[in-house]
């Protein structure tokens, strides 16, 4: 079968095995639930909730009036103990709200269920998606309710619902779309609401059939405009760009977004929490980790209330075998490497991966030998090592003129090194440099 790819991209081992056939495990925490203030690309939240007051599952305790923004809600009900700085998941200190939880679980969140969608309006569905808090659950954590409000002169034709999960490891969206199918193809449904003349695709890599079988089952039982598209398996196929680029054919151009070229791109999960929100009233508390890796003793996919500490997770996983040397939020390919297992997930928490030194070995970087390895495999056509060799020269005006701000940090031209150069931690050098010499510029500007 001639199945739909991209240009570049690798072939990591998928290492899928440890989980893809666990069901979802439900747990409760135990301790107090941490919520930062930014969990989301946008604007932070400030806090709505002071030290001492009760708070019950599904009120907001966040929110900021920045369009670009989504409120924060409890996921248990307790009491606000402490409202400060703690430690992240990215290792930095973010302002956050802790809530002892009473284990009680009593509901008071303020949205009402509607299960006919259709008598909604669709300003009133991106309003009740804003008020879930409801942001891309793939891990760029973009507010849905800002992508699905695209100017109006976009005319959207696609709307590519992204259950690819490329990401070695991690079976959390595989395994919802095999045993929740219905509020995926249901959320998908309700975003065909607000585009009516878009065609719905649901696009998933080949090594998922289980997943394409499910969904092509459930949507025997429904009308509309939705099908499934199998995908060659390739990392990074479910990045953006990528993905618009094997369904449409259409690529977009630098700096653009994907209403430029009529698409729309929503994680599996995003979409089931829009069918969560909109037809059970049930906001983002909660989402499914897979907690993997070969130093933890009983691999798991967990479905766990935000604010959960990544300590509870390993330890519902059995714990470590033995210790490990790198413990990432997320997969082995675009992970953050974690300081404290005492930090909590968040929306865009995916995974979490603790590997020993057997499967995290270390290598000191030698000269670039020109092989051109990192240009066949870069995705987005662009010369890594070209690249690199800018951000060492701190010369980034040289980076932003061979297209570095293009780059999508996939990793797959450090993959493919043999020099082990750290081509993607430079082009994200690169990209801080950038932004850096632009807020320069921004400040003499202004003080001029």
């Amino acid at each position: 079968m001639n199945l739909p790819t991209f240009r570049g991209g690798i072939h990591p081992p998928e290492s899928k095995s440890q989980t893809e056939k666990k069901e979802i495990e439900v747990i409760s925490p135990k301790g107090e639930l941490v919520y930062p203030m930014s969990q989301h690309l946008g604007v932070p939240c400030s806090p709505i909730v002071k030290k001492g007051d009760r708070v019950l599952v599904g009120q907001k305790i966040a929110d900021a009036d920045a369009f670009v923004s989504a409120p924060i809600l409890s996921s248990v009900s307790g009491t606000v103990v402490e409202i400060g700085m703690r430690m992240t998941v990215s290792g930095a200190f973010e302002n956050c709200v802790v809530v002892e939880n009473d284990h009680k679980f009593e509901h008071g969140g303020a949205l009402e269920p509607h299960r006919d969608f259709k008598s909604l309006e669709p300003p009133e569905l991106v309003k009740i998606i804003r008020e879930a808090g409801i942001v891309g659950m793939g891990g760029a954590t973009f507010p849905t309710h800002v992508k699905l409000s695209p100017p109006p002169d976009k005319r959207i034709r696609w709307i590519i619902i992204n259950g690819a999960e490329c990401e070695p490891f991690l079976n959390c969206d595989n395994r919802l779309m095999i045993e929740h199918p219905e509020p995926v193809i249901g959320g998908l449904e309700i975003c065909l609401r607000l585009f009516p003349e878009a065609e719905g695709i649901i696009a998933i890599e080949n090594n998922k059939p289980e997943a394409i079988r499910r969904i092509d089952n459930e949507l025997s039982e429904h009308s509309g405009n939705i099908r499934v598209m199998p995908h060659r398996v390739k990392y990074p196929q479910g990045a953006e760009k990528m993905l618009i680029y094997t369904v449409t054919g259409q690529e977009i151009p630098p700096g653009a977004l994907p209403s430029e070229v009529g698409c729309l791109v929503l994680n599996v999960s995003t979409v089931a929490h829009i069918w969560n929100a909109v037809i059970d009233g049930m906001p983002v508390l909660d989402r499914i980790i897979s907690v993997v890796g070969d130093a933890v003793a009983s691999p798991k996919n967990i479905l766990a209330p935000l604010g959960t500490s990544v300590r509870e997770l390993i330890e519902t996983a059995g714990g470590f075998t033995e210790e490990p040397v790198k413990v990432l939020s997320g997969g082995p390919m675009m992970g953050i490497s974690m300081r404290s297992l005492d930090v909590p997930i968040v929306k865009g928490t995916s995974g979490i991966l603790a590997l020993t030194a057997r499967s995290a070995q270390s290598f000191a970087e030698s000269a670039c030998i020109r092989c051109g390895r990192c240009i066949d495999a870069c995705p987005m056509g662009l010369l890594p090592s070209s690249l690199d060799r800018s951000v060492r020269r701190r010369d980034y005006a040289a980076f932003e003129a061979d297209g570095g701000m293009n780059c999508i940090e996939c990793g797959s031209c450090t993959y493919v090194c043999p020099a082990r150069r750290h081509l993607t931690q430079s082009c994200r050098d690169g990209k801080a440099g950038v932004m850096s010499e632009r807020r320069k510029l921004k400040e003499k500007g202004q003080a001029a």
